[in-house]
């Protein structure tokens, strides 16, 4: 196999006296899906701060190999600079901008693919019309497939919350990555959302050729679409392997899978 495209070494972050996260590893490889799944309060937010720049790790290194293939150590990188270098993501709670239309929402995330400066907008030269028509463009297109074409001019907050999910993803793929973190996307939705929401994580990885990382509590989704699951709890991996090999795990039954958790 080639070389990951994310690689986690020995990841730890403490919040005072409080260590959340405990020499946890963790590859992504391109074109694959990876979910990373463990009990409420288990680390997997704080993980997912940790390698897109909002928390700085305590100790540990993030690599990502970046668009142009150089591998780099992104530990101390902000979060717009990681995006340029391929990685975007979702999260838990969603972060639209519910008073701006779907297309207006997908077309903020497309900012660090854009070079107009503020003169540019300003004056609003022919490079700066051009790219703005690019930009549209290809927001549009982003949204057709993720079936909200019809609602392009809706405000984001007028979406039922389905759509909201999915409006979402559809401004993290704007930035073009090549990593797509989506921190549990099928949280409150029902179980055809669910169903819906599993086929098009996979036509996003088949259609776009990026790898996925994924926080979710649904293990259905998770066991039919990851490649790769690992499993932490109170901070500390406790487990990885194929889907199959998690689903038959007596600790990740006991820690995870056969309590009832809330999502």
């Amino acid at each position: 196999m080639t070389e990951p495209i994310l690689e986690v070494r020995e990841l730890s972050k403490n919040f005072g006296g409080l260590r959340a996260l405990d020499h946890i590893n963790l590859k992504v490889y391109r074109e694959q899906i990876v979910a990373l799944i463990g009990p409420n309060g288990a680390g997997k937010t704080t993980f997912f701060n940790c390698v897109t720049g909002i928390y700085e790790p305590t100790e540990g290194d993030v690599f990502l190999v970046d668009r142009e293939g150089k591998k780099r150590r992104i530990n101390g990188y902000k979060p717009d600079e990681i995006t340029k270098l391929g990685i975007a993501r979702t999260f838990q709670n969603i972060r639209l901008f519910p008073n701006m239309t779907v297309l207006e929402n997908v077309m903020i995330g497309r900012h660090t693919r854009t070079k107009s400066w503020i003169l540019g907008a300003i004056f609003r030269d022919k490079k700066t019309r051009e790219e703005e028509e690019q930009t549209i463009e290809i927001s549009y297109q982003i949204l057709k497939k993720m079936r909200l074409q019809k609602v392009v001019n809706e405000l984001a907050s007028n979406l039922p919350y389905g759509e909201q999910r999915r409006l979402e993803i559809a401004r993290a793929l704007a930035a073009e990555p090549t990593l797509l973190l989506l921190d549990e996307p099928a949280a409150g939705m029902n179980p055809q959302e669910t169903k819906e929401l599993e086929a098009l994580i996979q036509q996003i990885k088949e259609e776009e050729k990026i790898a996925i990382l994924l926080i979710e509590h649904d293990m259905k989704l998770v066991m039919n679409i990851s490649d790769m699951v690992y499993v932490v709890e109170y901070g500390r991996a406790l487990a990885q392997g194929k889907p199959e090999q998690i689903k038959d795990d007596p600790k990740v039954i006991k820690a995870y899978l056969g309590e009832d958790h809330d999502a």
